[in-house]
């Protein structure tokens, strides 16, 4: 078997060994044998930004408004690990890392890293428990976290389980 199915089906154990019984982070499904796309659920403090709200009344689509509940994408290219996952909210999140394209994690990837790893590390990005005002994707979020340091993070919570 080749290296890079040795590690996806490696990453896919461990994967599903973290996250079956975790309060937090549940895998939703995988797609792919070994698997090459994952959905992950987070249940965590996490912002919904003004452009969601479009269909709430006036006075509350210039606020950020708490969400519990996520879902991201990852997509494990076809020379990974070398080259880092491909991630990406599927429900609204306001976050200075986080648009509706994409999440960056390029400054977290390593090849080594393993994959349980970069789930948790999107949990702490949702709860703002790690943020980047200083390269954001969203102009916007990091404005704003950076007139409300003294929130942040909106949940400090342990998202690591049995790693």
């Amino acid at each position: 078997m080749n290296p890079r199915l040795r590690r996806l089906y490696a990453d896919c154990e461990q994967v599903k060994s973290v996250f079956a019984a975790h309060p937090r982070i549940s895998v939703v499904s995988v797609e792919g044998d070994p698997p090459e796309k994952y959905v992950v659920e987070y249940r965590v403090a996490g912002l919904v930004g003004r452009e969601e709200l479009a269909d709430a009344p006036a006075a509350l689509r210039t606020q950020v408004m708490p969400r519990m509940t996520h879902r991201a994408e990852i997509f494990l290219p076809i020379d990974y690990p070398r080259r880092p996952p491909f991630c990406r909210m599927t429900t609204p999140v306001f976050h200075p890392n986080i648009d509706a394209q994409k999440i960056c994690i390029g400054d977290h990837w390593s090849a080594g890293q393993k994959l349980s790893h970069l789930i948790v590390r999107i949990g702490e990005m949702i709860t703002y428990q790690s943020y980047n005002v200083k390269s954001p994707l969203n102009g916007e979020a990091a404005a704003w976290a950076s007139q409300n340091i003294d929130r942040l993070p909106l949940e400090k919570v342990d998202l690591t389980g049995g790693l």
